[in-house]
């Protein structure tokens, strides 16, 4: 599966066993935004893929303009699910201050 392009494809009943996967890879689902964790390096949430460094430093501002306030409501529990998969990192100031009406 190497350098393959799988966007699309229906993988449902395909049998993994013997495949080399990365560590650190994971595929969450049921929440607001499908979550990929590959390699320990690069989260996709949605259609935003980014290094886990960058997901840990982004503006209040940068959030709102991916999703507006379903990203900006989301963000939080994004970090805490990278913080659980991969160890606990950064949190922007932001984060944890109390919401305010001047968002973004």
């Amino acid at each position: 599966l190497c350098d393959a392009n799988l966007r699309g494809a229906d993988l449902r009943g395909a049998d993994l066993r013997g495949a080399y996967l990365p560590d650190h890879t994971f595929v969450i689902m049921g929440g607001p935004y499908y979550l990929q964790i590959s390699n320990g390096e690069y989260v996709r949430a949605g259609c935003q893929n980014h290094t886990v460094e960058q997901w840990r430093k982004f503006t209040k501002r940068e959030i709102a303009e991916m999703d507006g306030k379903k990203a900006l409501k989301f963000y939080p529990r994004l970090l805490k699910i990278i913080d659980f998969y991969l160890g606990a990192g950064e949190h922007p100031d932001w984060v944890n201050k109390p919401e305010t009406e001047d968002a973004a």
